[in-house]
């Protein structure tokens, strides 16, 4: 079967992306609704907002490389193939929903590593609330999307279209293929 694979920069952010944002996800969801000392939560927290801060600009230049293959692509030919870049293009949309949430909501300013800090963009409280509950119901909506996703590659894999293997980093030529057991 013909495996086209992505460039190695789309695969890099692919699953840089995949790390931090699963990360972000299940140990803020913890933090938020499961019993952790204030130590934990405060280290969470702040780790969450150091990683996803850097992550702006990968996330930034993730989603040009997105647009970009879309305007190289002719249009989808099928339902499903639209309905899967229509599913893509939501993910994309929902993690800037979440990044730029989850920066509006600050209290204070944002430190990165306590190496940087940005200032606190809001300072009305109301303004502040906003954005945290437009930031927990676009992380709610985000892991929905990312279990879709998950399923859809499960369900690929299965039909025997290696999804999987085409984001992975491209074998240099003359590389030998490992083999499964037969």
């Amino acid at each position: 079967m013909h495996c086209t694979h992505y460039s190695g920069r789309r695969v890099l952010l692919h699953w840089l992306s995949a790390v931090v944002i699963l990360w972000a996800l299940v140990s803020g969801f913890y933090v938020a609704y499961y019993p952790v000392s204030a130590a934990t939560e405060q280290w969470v927290g702040s780790l969450n907002v150091s990683l996803t801060t850097l992550f702006i600009p990968l996330f930034a230049w993730r989603l040009w490389l997105f647009v970009e293959a879309l305007e190289a692509r002719p249009p989808a030919p099928s339902p499903i193939h639209r309905l899967a870049l229509a599913v893509h293009a939501s993910i994309y949309l929902v993690i800037g929903v979440v990044l730029v949430t989850g920066v509006l909501m600050m209290k204070s300013a944002i430190s990165v590593f306590g190496l940087l800090q940005l200032p606190q963009p809001l300072d009305d409280p109301a303004w502040i609330e906003w954005a945290n509950a437009a930031h927990v119901l676009s992380c709610g909506v985000l892991s929905v999307l990312i279990a879709l996703h998950l399923c859809a590659v499960a369900w690929h894999e299965c039909s025997g279209r290696r999804v999987v293997r085409r984001m992975t980093f491209p074998r240099q030529p003359g590389t030998p293929v490992p083999r499964g057991p037969r």
